[in-house]
C-alpha cells in the first residue's frame, strides 16, 4: 500500500514538473514573440517615417520646380533672367532653390568642333588629344553620309568595341563615356559642363562657369581674366559683351533657352537633407513646362551647400 502511493506521489510530481517546463517554455516563447514584434514594430515605423520624409521631399521638389517655372514664365522670352535663386519654408521645411539657364552649358549636339575640343583642353586633355576627342563627339551625333558610310563604325570595331556609334544627336550626356578614346576621368570632368537640353551651338558668356567661358575658340588668359572682372557689370548689353570677349566673341550666344537646370535642396526640422536636380523645358500657358530629367540624392557644391 505505502509502495503504491509513493509511487502515485512521484508520478504526481513528475506530471507537475513537466506542466512547469511546458510552462516556463511557452512563456519564454511568448517573451520572444514579444520581442519579435516590439522589433518588428520599430522597423516599420523606422521605414514608415522615412518613406514619410522621401514623400515629402518629392513633393517639395515638384513645388520648388513649380514656382522656379511660375516665375520664369512671369518674364517675356527675351527679359528671362538666365539664373536666379530663392528661398522659402513651406510645411516647415527649408526650401533652398537655385536656377540657371542650359544655355550656359556647352551642347554636345549643337557645338561646332572647335568649342567641344577647347573645353576638353581646358579639363586636361592635350591639344591633339582633344582635336581627337572632338572629331569622335562629331562623329558620334552625325548622321553618315553615303561616301562616308562606315567610317566611324570602322573605328570603333578596329579598337574592339561591341557596339556602333549612334550617328544620331546624344539622347543623354552618359553617352559621352561610349564615345572612342575619351578617358572615364575626362568623361567625369566634363559632365558638370555639358548638355543635350539647350539646342544652342555657342554658350551664354553672362551665366557660363569659368571653365566654358575658357573655352571659347580665341579666349586668351587676360581677356578670360578681364571678362569674369568685367562680367557683373555688362547687363545684357551685346556690344559691350563683344567688346569685352574680343576674339572670343563670335561663341558667345544671344540666343535664349527655353530649357532651364533647377537645383532644389530641403532641410527638415530634424536636420535631413536632400538635393534634387531637375531640368525643365518653358512651353506655354497650356503646358507651362515639360520635365527632361530629373536626379534625386545629387551632390551639392561646398558653396552651395553652405548657402542653404
Amino acid at each position: 500500500m505505502m509502495t503504491m502511493l509513493s509511487s502515485r506521489r512521484r508520478s504526481s510530481e513528475s506530471e507537475a514538473g513537466f506542466v512547469i517546463v511546458a510552462v516556463l517554455w511557452l512563456l519564454a516563447a511568448l517573451a520572444v514573440l514579444v520581442t519579435i514584434f516590439s522589433i518588428y514594430l520599430s522597423n516599420s515605423a523606422r521605414a514608415l517615417a522615412v518613406n514619410d520624409t522621401a514623400l515629402q521631399a518629392q513633393a517639395l521638389v515638384s513645388a520648388g520646380v513649380e514656382l522656379t517655372a511660375y516665375q520664369l514664365q512671369l518674364a517675356a522670352k527675351d527679359a528671362r533672367p538666365g539664373q536666379g535663386s530663392f528661398h522659402t519654408r513651406l510645411n516647415n521645411v527649408d526650401l533652398s532653390v537655385s536656377f540657371i539657364s542650359e544655355a550656359a552649358r556647352v551642347d554636345l549636339n549643337a557645338a561646332p568642333k572647335e568649342l567641344i575640343a577647347g573645353l576638353l583642353t581646358v579639363l586636361g586633355a592635350s591639344d591633339e588629344d582633344a582635336k581627337n576627342d572632338a572629331d569622335r563627339i562629331i562623329g558620334w551625333r552625325t548622321r553618315a553620309t553615303p561616301g562616308k558610310a562606315g567610317n566611324e563604325d570602322a573605328l570603333y570595331r578596329a579598337a574592339g568595341r561591341t557596339y556602333s556609334p549612334r550617328q544620331a544627336p546624344f539622347a543623354h550626356v552618359n553617352e559621352l563615356a561610349l564615345v572612342l578614346g575619351l578617358s572615364p576621368a575626362l568623361v567625369e570632368r566634363a559632365l558638370p559642363f555639358v548638355t543635350v537640353f539647350s539646342s544652342a551651338s555657342g554658350v551664354d558668356v553672362l551665366t557660363a562657369p569659368p571653365e566654358v567661358i575658357a573655352a571659347l575658340p580665341g579666349m586668351t588668359p587676360l581677356t578670360l581674366r578681364q571678362f569674369l572682372d568685367d562680367r557683373p557689370t555688362l547687363g545684357n548689353d551685346t556690344a559691350a559683351i563683344a567688346a569685352a570677349l574680343g576674339g572670343a566673341a563670335a561663341s558667345a550666344t544671344s540666343q535664349k533657352s527655353n530649357a532651364y537646370r533647377i537645383l532644389i535642396r530641403t532641410r527638415f526640422p530634424d536636420h535631413q537633407e536632400t538635393a534634387s536636380e531637375v531640368v525643365i523645358h518653358l512651353r506655354n500657358e497650356q503646358e507651362p513646362y515639360k520635365v527632361l530629367s530629373w536626379r534625386d540624392d545629387v551632390m551639392v557644391p561646398r558653396r552651395a551647400a553652405r548657402e542653404l
